[in-house]
């Protein structure tokens, strides 16, 4: 059995500070993850502010691919070096400090500085980008957590209020920069000249993810790692040979863990794109207005939230496994309701839609706390950046099978009839395969008792 087993007892309780703490960082992180790339930030850079909308997107979508890059090749050795050292806490506090300052210098980003249109664009890529690098590794640290504050027996409904946190913080950050900011009569009237309020809408977001990742620093402190007091600095060499060495271990003595990380990285590919192209299929197969889909935006995050929470029971008691597939069989389902029925008006996608996003959830924490059962004290944020590296590697599904799928079904409308509804089929294909690579997948083969710490 995994090294988990032997928690203390005390760590059993299911609301304790250092449980509430580390829910607070994912409650702030929405500041990134809804505010700066998917609402806010992002669409502004893209705006007519910036000039030519495509080749706006065409120069954010190459620095963001650079970002995923550098975060798929580095990821596993920076989660490895501070399991390593003890200093998963450290590097934690570390890495958000940089996204802090990434969301922070997005206030100044403004197309008529002294940088120019051009050169604010850039500013502006840059800091999205670096942050979705210091906010991945920030998450590999914070993931590796799960285990120190639960126990087999609690890590479920723990890794599902994390979540929730997330879905929650978002609704409410939103609504707070709606009403601010960024509504059609916000409390504080500035002028909307130079990206103004978008640009106070990042300071509030800023300071508000700076703030929310701060308690967990103190209620987790970092833990001395026996058997590596005296280790010598290592270089990326050693550290990448370290990481080769875990991964034949893994093929060797768990490949069930392998397999796992394969499935998730498929699976969540298309869980993201659930999110991705929900917006697309509302607006222009379902004839959603854009008030209505930032309505339905909202209802579907409450929707994630109360579900994550409710099925982190279920993890709990019915194993990760289960209600991974569960989820993705009841998104499959819902995909195809959207589908077929596409047809029959707006009441469709609020059902089948909202089901839809309300299984995403589920589906994500108890990804985390399979990981969280099978990882061996002192490894977490090692195989935690493996797991951060495989989503990373297949990214590309999820478009590639939504855009393959519209393409197929336009040989299948009238002429000047839209094929978006096709989509659907691309993201539920992604979300099958991954079902179908988790089916073997057995979470009794998949423990390691330690690793090789050498």
């Amino acid at each position: 059995m995994s090294a988990l087993n032997n928690k203390p007892a005390g760590t059993a309780k299911l609301l304790n500070k250092k449980v509430i703490s580390w829910a607070i960082w994912d409650w702030g992180s929405a500041a990134f993850n809804a505010v700066a790339t998917t609402f806010v930030f992002s669409t502004y850079l893209v705006s007519k502010l910036f000039g030519d909308h495509d080749a706006s997107s065409l120069k954010l979508s190459w620095g963001l691919t650079i970002a995923g890059i550098i975060i798929a090749l580095t990821a596993p050795i920076s989660g490895q070096r501070a399991d390593r050292k003890g200093r998963g806490t450290f590097w934690l506090g570390a890495n958000s400090f940089v996204v802090f300052l990434a969301l922070l210098g997005m206030f100044f980003v403004r197309p008529q500085s002294t940088l120019g249109t051009e050169g604010a664009l850039w500013l502006g890529i840059f800091l999205i980008s670096v942050g979705n690098i210091f906010f991945e590794f920030a998450s590999v640290n914070y993931n590796a957590m799960l285990s120190r504050i639960s126990t087999p027996e609690t890590m479920g409904r723990i890794s599902g209020i994390g979540w929730a946190s997330g879905y929650l913080g978002g609704i409410i950050l939103l609504f707070v920069l709606l009403i601010f900011f960024l509504g059609d009569n916000p409390v504080v009237a500035v002028s909307g000249e130079d990206g103004l309020p978008v640009r106070l809408a990042m300071l509030v977001a800023a300071f508000w993810f700076g703030l929310s990742a701060l308690p967990v620093l103190f209620a987790l402190p970092g833990r001395a790692v026996e058997g590596h007091e005296n280790d010598e600095k290592e270089t990326l060499r050693d550290s990448y040979k370290r990481l080769w060495k875990t991964v034949k271990r893994l093929y060797a003595e768990a490949p069930h863990t392998l397999s796992f990380l394969g499935a998730s990285a498929v699976f969540r590919d298309g869980l993201a794109g659930v999110f991705t192209y929900g917006a697309i299929l509302a607006a222009v197969t379902f004839g959603f207005t854009p008030g209505e889909i930032i309505i339905f935006g909202v209802a579907s995050n409450v929707v994630a939230g109360v579900v994550t929470i409710a099925f982190g029971w279920v993890d709990d008691f019915w194993g990760p496994k289960r209600t991974i597939m569960f989820s993705l069989s009841v998104m499959v389902a819902m995909g195809l309701v959207v589908f077929f029925f596409h047809d029959q008006g707006k009441i469709v996608f609020w059902i089948a839609g909202l089901t839809l996003a309300g299984f995403v959830g589920p589906a994500q924490s108890a990804s985390r706390s399979f990981l969280g059962r099978v990882i061996p004290e002192g490894r977490e944020g090692e195989v935690f950046g493996l797991y951060a590296t495989t989503g990373r590697a297949v990214s590309f599904l999820a478009p590639a099978m939504y855009g393959l799928s519209v393409t197929i079904g336009q040989n299948f409308v009238a002429d000047g009839e839209s094929a978006t509804h096709f989509g659907i089929l691309g993201i539920i294909s992604i979300l099958l395969l991954g079902l179908l690579i988790l089916i073997p997948v057995k979470e009794e083969h998949a423990y390691l008792d330690s690793f090789d710490g050498k």
